[in-house]
This record gives C-alpha cells, structure tokens and sequence, in this order.
C-alpha cells in the first residue's frame, strides 16, 4: 500500500503546484494594465486601445444579436457603445439639438430596404469617425417610435435626414457608403480632400474610386477658388486637391503636365477624363453632369432619383435579360462613347417587373421577353422605340437618328381592327390620321379607357347617337381607347370621357362635346353643326 501511496502523493503535491502557479499568471495577466480597463488613461499600456477597439466589437456584435429592448442613456453616449447610436423618446431630442451635425437614418424591423441599408449606413459612420469628422451618425425605430419619427419628418422607410443645429435637410445622395461618406462631407464644411504625399493618395485610393482631382501649383488664387465652389456646389463626387505632382500622378496616371490640371477618374470603362474647359464653377459642373455617370449605367430600386438627375435628358434604355445584356455590353459601350454628352445609356434587366415594367407599358409592349431597345427625350416628353432587331448596327443609327432628331416619335398603338360593318369605327394610334384627320366625312369621336368609371354610361349614350344617326351622310361614329393608342393629334390631358366631333374641312380644331350633355342634347348639338348649307331638315329627335 505504501508503495502505490507515495507516488500518488508526489503526483498530487506537483499538480497543486502547478494549479497554484496558472491561478498566479492568470490573475497577473487580467491584473496588467494593458488588461485593465481602468487603464485606459495617459500613460497606460499602449495595449489598451486595442483592446477597447476590440471591446467595441463584440460589443456591436452582441447588439446586433441580442439588442436590448431599452437601453439606458449612459449606455447610448457610452464611447464602448456601438458607433451608430440607437436613438429612442427619451433621448432623441436631447441628442439632436446637443449636437452641430446628426445624421439620423428612420428605419423599420420589417423593411427590407432598411435592411439593405443598416450595414452601408454603419460602414458609412464608422469611415466618417476614421477621417475626425465631428457628425453624430444615429437611427430610430420608426415603427416604434412613431411619435418621434412623425415630429422628425420621418414619412416613409427608409429615410435619412442630416441635422443641422437641429435643423433638417433630406439626404438624396447614393446608397452606398462612400456615397453616404462624400455627401456628409460635403454638407457639413470639408468639401475637398487635400493630399499632400503619395502616401496620402495611396491612402485615399483605398477609400474613393470616383473622385475629381484638381492639380495646383499652390492651393490659392482664383482657378482654385473655382474648383472650390464647385466642390461646395456638387453633393455626390469627391473632391481631391494636391499641388504634389507624383501624388497626383498615381491619383491620376494619365496626367501629361505639372502644372493646373482638373480630371475626373471611375471606375468603369472610361476611367480616366481630362477636363479642358474654362476654370470656371458653371463649367466644371458641366462637366460633371456629363462624365459621371458610367458608359452604361445599370438602372436600379436605388439609383434611380440619381439617374433621372442627369443633365443629359435624351437617354436610350436598353431592356433584357443579363446575358443577352453581356452579349451587347461591349458594342453597345462603343456606341455610348460616340455619342457621350448627347445620349445617356441605361441597362435595365427586363426580368425586374417593378423597374421594366412601367417603361413598357408606355410602349405598350408589357408582354416582351426579348431585348428591347427604347428612349425618353425628358425635355419634350416624348418616347422613340427601335422597332427593328436590336442589332450593334441597327442600335448605333438609331441612336444617330436620336442625336440628330431625325428618329420619329413613337405613338402605342393597338393592332389595326376590322371595321367591316362596324356602326362604330375602332380607332388605334396607327390609323388615326387615316379614320379621322384624313378622312373627307365628319368624324363624332369617343376617347375611353377600360378603367373609367364614366366611359360606359357614356357609351351607350353614342351607341344610341349612332342608331339614331345610321344613314346620315357623311358622319362617321369612332371610339379609341386612349390607354392603348396615342397620336400627337389627339391631345386628352388624361380626362375621360371625351366626345370630339371632327368635321370634314376643320380636322384641326375639333369640337368639345361636354359629356354631361342628354343624348338628345347632343343629337341637337351635330344637326346644328352639320346642318346642310341647303336648310334641309335633320335628325334631332332621338
């Protein structure tokens, strides 16, 4: 027994040692002052920082899984919190009004934009507190706190607002963060980024990919006050200035000078663009709205006040699926090059209801599933389709008719109809000058639509008209559906019904019947129009 006892009490005697010394080097380890959270003041450990970085992280990540039903206001102010404060009725205002600049993003649980823009939002503040910026990035439950959010302004999910000494302004810049990162910048007094090494532009290549460069010999004098104004005027582009000519090389590897020089570089295709106009705001700004957009700009749910923002108001939209789409990306993008600053060029995917559709519609073609290939003049409100194979080279004189106004515009039409012993003529888009303006008999006219609620009352008021008047020379009875056919002649500024009596000589001006008119009054009204020169009696008794 002896034996077997004392190796066991050498055993045990070297494993309490042992215990002993962990328990000691633990307890020294979380007793250092680099372990020490109360050490976090001068002098402490240069540890210390990067453990309440890493503090901050786990403690965003424990929010975001487990976030608190309310948290106290220590808490919300508390530099361990996450960057993004959460802002509630109890200190919502009190933070607002405390606070030169706020942005303040209103969200919902069950939005799923608000989703999508939560993590671009944090990403966005947690760039802004890199760079010093003094703004307070928050958000609010609008759902929750509807009180708040209705007193804010806060109408829909989601919204961003940027506070000014209280004051709001509504954020209508891009959604990504580095879009979120340069509009702030911009409203809140740092409108250009001053590099003065290239390990500066290094830097800051990291962080923007579409920016203007300005090179100047000395950031001073009037063409760099110009650049300036148009940094402050312009709310989506980064602005960056040096007067170093090897950092503005590497911003800018297509640069051939050392002296002033502006130019523009993207991401895409086309990614370096030298600007040669005058160093004046107008000027520069110019050229912004014309060279910051890409080649082709891909249309989305998010960009699409941006894309309608542009100054280049005759845009072609090319509607298809993704791979047809890579199929013609690169002819398409030399055709855009051709005809940059007179033509924009979208890419919608057709297979995206919600942003194809409405485009379509107006075409009224909502049925397609090939590629198709369209454009909007927003200046004159009308609309020009490709009714050809969509083509590199039926594309390319399309968009040259387009530049050069020669394309004619483009009218939805219905298929054309048979009216063989019709006593009331269908009208489409296609035959409307060839059934009512070019027609030598006088044309009674019913515009309708399937969806107003007036139309049918009224049309059986012209179809009695029409038995009433059956035989009477030269009166022609017609209806068009306005929702489906269009002509530049027929002008209805969406009201309907609609009776317009079209009289043989006077096709220009047509003649408003009022709808409220009996059908005997109206009987009355044609007789006396198209009474015969020769007195002869008519028809007015229905």
């Amino acid at each position: 027994m002896s034996l077997i006892s004392k190796p066991t009490s050498k055993v045990s005697t070297f494993t309490f040692i042992l215990l002993l010394l962990l328990s000691f080097v633990i307890i020294v380890a979380y007793s250092s002052p680099d372990s020490n959270v109360e050490a976090n003041e001068p002098g402490s450990g240069s540890g210390s920082d990067d453990d309440l970085e890493q503090l901050l992280a786990v403690d965003e990540q424990l929010q975001e899984d487990h976030r608190p039903e309310q948290q106290s206001e220590a808490k919300t102010v508390s530099k361990a919190q996450r960057i993004v404060l959460e802002l509630n009725g109890d200190n919502a205002k009190r933070l607002i009004d405390g606070n030169e600049f706020v942005m303040v993003l209103g969200y919902a649980p069950w939005c799923a934009r608000s989703a999508e823009l939560m993590p671009r939002f944090a990403e966005a503040a947690t760039a802004l507190k890199e760079i010093g910026s003094s703004i307070l990035m928050a958000k609010i439950d609008g759902d929750r706190y509807s009180k708040i959010a209705s007193e804010f302004e806060i109408r829909g999910f989601p919204t961003l607002l940027l506070f000014v000494n209280g004051t709001s302004q509504t954020y209508n810049g891009g959604s990504s963060a580095e879009d979120i990162v340069i509009w702030v910048q911009k409203k809140t007094g740092a409108p250009i980024i001053t590099v003065n090494t290239v390990d500066e532009a290094q830097s800051f290549l990291k962080k923007y990919h579409t920016f203007v460069l300005g090179l100047f010999e000395k950031l001073e004098g009037s063409e760099h006050n110009e650049f300036v104004k148009a940094a402050k005027s312009d709310d989506e582009i980064q602005f960056v200035e040096t007067s170093n000519s090897d950092a503005a090389k590497l911003l800018f590897p297509d640069l051939k000078t050392k002296n002033g020089f502006i130019g523009m570089v993207k991401t895409e295709a086309e990614r370096y663009t030298v600007y040669d106009g005058s160093y004046k705001m107008e000027k520069i700004l110019e050229f912004l709205g014309s060279n910051k957009f890409p080649l082709i700009t891909k249309l989305t749910d998010t960009n699409t006040v941006w894309v309608y923002s542009s100054p280049v108001k005759l845009q072609v939209m090319l509607f298809s699926k993704a791979d047809d789409f890579q199929k013609l990306a690169q002819p398409l993008e030399d055709i855009a090059r051709k005809f940059k600053s007179k033509l924009m060029f979208i890419y919608v995917d057709i297979t995206n209801e919600n942003l194809a559709m409405p485009f379509l519609t107006l075409f009224g073609i909502e049925d397609a599933n090939k590629t198709v290939v369209a454009a909007f003049d927003n200046n004159l409100n009308s609309k020009y389709l490709l009714e050809s194979d969509p083509t590199p080279n039926n594309i390319e004189e399309f968009c040259s008719g387009l530049a050069h106004g020669t394309v004619s515009r483009y009218y939805r039409s219905e298929p054309l109809p048979d009216n063989e012993n019709a006593s009331i003529v269908t009208v489409v888009g296609k035959a409307f000058d060839e059934l009512v303006l070019n027609s030598h008999e006088n044309v009674l006219l019913e515009v309708h639509t399937p969806w107003c609620v007036k139309c049918e009352a009224l049309s059986k008021q012209v179809e009695k008209l029409a038995k009433h008047f059956k035989g009477f020379e030269n009166l022609v009875f017609a209806r068009i559906d306005a929702s489906a056919n269009e002509h530049t002649k027929l002008q209805v500024d969406d009201e309907y019904p609609m009776i317009l009596l079209y009289k043989s000589g006077e096709k220009e001006k047509p003649l408003k019947l009022s709808t409220k008119l009996s059908a005997k009054d109206m009987a009355v009204f044609i007789n006396e129009e198209l009474k015969p020169k020769d007195g002869s009696a008519a028809k007015d008794e229905l």
